[in-house]
């Protein structure tokens, strides 16, 4: 087995990982790409950022979260000794998390494993935005954001925003309106693929997948947001429950 890590910048915790791999065959670098490039069997990944690097390099090979919450079942920092002997030992299993793409009038534009966010370029600003499910319409509603996440990402932004928590392996996704101007806006649950529209040019509007800026989006023009892929993550009985406050 060869273990690829994509460090994250926390001396202590990386010198911890490369001792408990010593004697391995391993390569450690805090860069996605460079950790792939060396074809590693499997990857940990400290930190939300090195998993969000992961899936928009590609990865295909299982990765063991470390620090990264609940929403990817991974495992907490306290526990990395423990965690990397149950890996080399082959005491692990894997869930398949999906992915989602994101198109923007037809074109593929980002892969997200969290969520995918329209929202206004200039803090403070609200745009109207539209919500369609498999073609049909679900609501128009002014917000400042309007963010589409995966169950994953249901335990993240969406639900800081007021959204619900979708349990793993549901097929669904959670559409949840971000400080919205009106008193009574929904959220929904929806099986998807959703498309999500700016309905009035007031404000520049941003596509974020996984919070990081992807494009700007003209209004009118279609985001498509679909399930496409997974990322098999590394599962081991010390990974926080995805349920876990």
């Amino acid at each position: 087995m060869r273990i690829g890590v994509v460090t994250s910048g926390n001396d202590h915790l990386d010198r911890r990982i490369e001792s408990a791999l010593t004697g391995e065959a391993s390569s450690m670098d805090e860069t996605a790409q460079v950790v792939l490039d060396a074809d590693p069997t499997v990857v940990i990944a400290v930190g939300e950022s090195a998993v969000i690097d992961l899936v928009r390099a590609g990865v295909s090979v299982p990765v063991l979260p470390v620090d990264v919450g609940p929403g990817v079942e991974s495992v907490p920092a306290e526990s990395i000794e423990p965690a990397i002997e149950a890996l080399l030992a082959g005491e692990w299993t894997t869930n398949g998390r999906p992915l989602l793409s994101a198109s923007v009038d037809g074109e593929h534009v980002a892969t997200a494993l969290f969520d995918a966010t329209l929202v206004t370029s200039e803090p403070a600003r609200i745009s109207e935005y539209a919500v369609k499910a498999d073609g049909d319409s679900v609501a128009q509603f002014r917000a400042d954001a309007v963010v589409t996440a995966t169950p994953a990402g249901s335990r993240g932004y969406a639900r800081d925003a007021g959204g619900p928590v979708v349990q793993p392996g549901a097929g669904v996704l959670a559409v949840v309106p971000v400080a919205p101007f009106a008193i009574h806006v929904d959220d929904w649950v929806l099986r998807g693929p959703v498309t999500l529209s700016v309905e009035r040019d007031e404000d520049a509007v941003e596509l974020l997948a996984d919070d990081r800026e992807i494009c700007s989006v003209e209004p009118h023009e279609p985001v498509e947001i679909a399930f496409d892929g997974v990322i098999e993550v590394v599962f081991l009985p010390s990974a926080r429950s995805f349920f876990e406050e």
